[in-house]
């Protein structure tokens, strides 16, 4: 018997950023009564909580936006290549005010806890507060990067200065004028982060693991005519996105090639080419950088060269160059004056690979027998990903099973969408979908609009249930190891696997297939009466 205070919905959503705004909008298009529940006092997800110094997309921002209405196309208006954090949170609530959705959202509200009950066919959720709710449907919009990885060095607790994760910036930003500072971490966001905080802070002290590849942004503000160009090709762009690999159009001079098959003048100047260009057009040029290591071999020389070519004190050259990982097995970012930062002379770089970072002191860092004294310490350590937001969550499917059992040996999920024994619960962009390998509001809209077709063809048939069947689980999690081992990602320890998170299984957890072919395979199940899934009453 449930509580008097327990108020129920046809369907309860939680998060709301990109994920959950769209997808509260497109239930109440079906009149479902549908509560969005979101842990921040406003909407943005990801862009919420990530206000770091250098914050910003790497997808261009004209293709970092939704593309479900027209005319919200028209009235908004980018103003870089590359849109910051503060302009995307704009946005964001751009959305939010203009289709009326915060009156189904409740703010500073974490779920922590989802039961199933098979007899009633209906999730029970559990806020922080006490509150409960209960609905047909569950749809997680938690993100694939939102929980933040706060690394346990010992003797943190004894720093005297202050302490700072990006994932968890201070709204009200931070002043590191005059200071020294400790940067830990150095991929996408350490990447983003350190030329800005270098800007400001006395000293800037980067300890470096592991080098990463990053290719320079070459952000700038749009034209005029560029900004009208893309109002008149918005349909044309949105629909390119849709059948590319990664839910971005290069729109290339010509179509990519092989790197092996150029002649040594020809590679050299197209490496030149998408160099000065900037952005993913270096790599979205070339057919082989992901699945043959003597093509990437070739690029990834061209960037440690370039390195060379930038960095002026060669030893801190040395050290920034990757050798142990392919070009973009990792999260590959892209960057404004990166490698140019390491000129400053407030800036040092300690390599903490081959001399580990020993403990935190009082004043600073210890590493290699050399005590760094800070005023500041920030955490660019990135998140559990695609996996640690969702464990956090208390979710029991069928017969009390938690999601985390479950998923003890790796994520288990058909399309990436749903997890057998666990029915009506859907994942926004979960493991096993393009997800963090994409543009990600194309994949976004992909899986809302398959999960609202897919709960309007339930409703039309009289359907109570869905959740896929052993079988088809298990053969999307053989094909998405496949298509993962026929690439290089696999070559690389990366968040990607959960490398980052000291005891999480090895597995590769997004798709690799393309957004493309994701979105046919997903419409092809769906025509076929959602094969590989049970419906029932």
């Amino acid at each position: 018997m449930l509580d008097a205070q327990t108020r129920a919905f046809d369907a309860v959503v939680i998060g709301a950023g990109f994920a959950g705004m769209y997808q509260l909008y497109r239930l109440r298009e079906l009149g479902l009564s549908t509560q969005v529940y979101e842990a921040g006092d406003g909407v943005g997800g990801t862009w919420y909580w990530n206000r770091y110094p250098g914050a910003r997309c790497d997808s261009p921002s004209v293709h970092y936006s939704y593309s479900f209405s027209p005319e919200l196309e028209q009235e908004w208006q980018w103003t870089e290549a590359y849109p910051a954090q503060p302009e995307i949170l704009r946005y964001l609530n751009h959305v939010a005010d203009r289709f009326d959705l915060r009156r189904d959202i409740q703010f500073n509200t974490r779920v922590t806890a989802a039961h199933y009950d098979a007899a009633t066919n209906r999730w029970t959720i559990t806020t922080g507060q006490g509150d409960t709710a209960t609905a047909t449907y569950l749809i997680t919009a938690v993100g694939c990067l939102s929980a933040p990885n706060k690394p346990q060095f010992p003797g943190l607790d004894s720093f005297k200065g202050e302490v700072y994760h990006t994932g968890l910036w201070p709204h009200e930003g931070v002043d590191f004028s005059g200071k020294r500072v400790g940067l830990i971490g150095t991929g996408s966001t350490g990447i983003q982060a350190t030329p800005v905080i270098a800007e400001q802070a006395a000293q800037l002290t980067v300890f470096q693991r592991t080098p990463n590849y990053t290719l320079p942004a070459r952000n700038r503000p749009l034209t005029e005519a560029e900004i009208v160009d893309i109002k008149a090709r918005y349909r044309e762009l949105r629909q390119s996105n849709r059948e590319s690999p990664a839910g971005l159009t290069f729109h290339l001079s010509a179509p990519p090639v092989s790197i092996l098959e150029l002649a040594d003048e020809e590679r050299e100047r197209m490496f030149e080419a998408g160099w000065e260009r900037g952005g993913f057009a270096m790599v979205g040029g070339f057919t082989d950088v992901y699945t043959s290591i003597d093509a990437n071999n070739l690029i990834a020389d061209f960037v440690r060269r370039k390195i060379g070519e930038i960095v002026q004190d060669q030893e801190t050259a040395k050290k920034l160059m990757p050798h142990d990982h392919p070009l973009g097995s990792k999260r590959l970012p892209i960057d404004t004056n990166y490698y140019a930062t390491f000129n400053r002379a407030n800036v040092t770089l300690v390599d903490v690979r081959n001399a580990p970072i020993e403990t935190i002191t009082e004043k600073g860092v210890l590493t290699g027998g050399t005590e760094y004294e800070l005023d500041c310490i920030v955490f660019a350590t990135g998140f559990d990903a695609m996996t640690g937001t969702l464990f956090k969550i208390d979710i029991r499917g069928r017969e009390g099973r938690t999601l985390k059992e479950k998923w003890a040996d790796g994520p288990r999920t058909y399309l990436g969408v749903q997890s057998e024994g666990f029915p009506n619960l859907f994942m926004i962009t979960g493991p096993g979908s393009p997800s963090v390998l994409s543009n990600m509001p194309v994949s976004i809209e992909q899986h809302v609009e398959w999960i609202t077709d897919c709960i309007t063809y339930m409703r039309e048939h009289d359907l109570g249930r869905i959740e896929p069947v052993s079988a088809a689980e298990d053969a999307w999690i053989a094909h998405v190891n496949e298509v993962a081992n026929y690439t290089l990602y696999p070559l690389a320890n990366s968040w990607y696997l959960g490398a980052n998170i000291p005891g999480k299984l090895r597995i590769f957890m997004p798709y690799v297939g393309g957004v493309g072919n994701y979105r046919q395979h997903c419409a092809d199940v769906a025509a076929k009466g959602y094969e590989g899934f049970i419906l029932s009453a």
